[in-house]
């Protein structure tokens, strides 16, 4: 009689035991579980999707050919990030990322006005718009197409208007990535004309979009 008590007697011990055991078993994560998040917690940021900006991806400073007033010079040009696009400035050249205007440092009467275009642009419209624009300024002359001898190199569209004041230009260019611009040029006539014109051609050339 003693020994069938103790045997009843066990029976909720071994109850409980295995109780513990189960709840043990459903709540300790997997060896695969916890390999899975250390795996997971180890993935190195840039593989989230981000796309570099210019700043990481070409060169701070670059060298560049350029005809002077003292024969062909190499000059450096500084890399500068603006508003969904990168370009090479030039010393004594002062760039506005807010409003994408490229100006001469000294006199900022002479300038462009870089205007990225979505991809769906209507060209006919934009020249439309660009001969309205040049007229006040006098006679335009049309010279898209393949530019020979300038860093462009080639214009979907190139308008020219010249007057008293000095030369305009209303340029939609397209880089070699397939990305379209707007360029809106200034320049007035002035000693510091030919310090402008070639070294802005140049950094028009890198305009590169982000």
């Amino acid at each position: 009689m003693k020994t069938h008590y103790s045997i009843w007697k066990s029976i909720p011990v071994l109850v409980i035991v295995f109780l513990l055991t189960a709840c043990t078993g459903e709540t300790r994560p997997s060896d695969t579980t916890i390999k899975e998040t250390t795996e997971a917690e180890s993935i190195p940021s840039s593989s989230s999707g981000q796309k570099p900006n210019a700043l990481e991806t070409r060169p701070a400073v670059k060298s560049f050919e350029l005809l002077t007033s003292k024969g062909n010079q190499s000059l450096e040009a500084t890399l500068y990030q603006g508003e969904g696009f990168s370009l090479y400035v030039f010393e004594k050249f002062t760039f506005d990322a807010t409003t994408g205007r490229l100006s001469l440092s000294g006199n900022p009467g002479y300038y462009v006005d870089i205007e990225p275009l979505s991809s769906d642009y209507d060209l006919a419209q934009l020249e439309v718009v660009g001969k309205e624009e040049l007229h006040q300024i006098g006679d335009v002359s049309n010279f898209s197409g393949e530019l020979l001898e300038h860093p462009l190199g080639f214009a979907d569209l190139y308008l020219q208007a010249s007057g008293k004041e000095g030369i305009s230009d209303y340029i939609v260019w397209t880089s070699e990535s397939g990305d379209a611009f707007l360029f809106h040029l200034h320049n007035p006539k002035g000693a510091e004309a030919p310090d402008f014109a070639g070294p802005i051609q140049i950094s028009l050339s890198t305009v590169q979009c982000e």
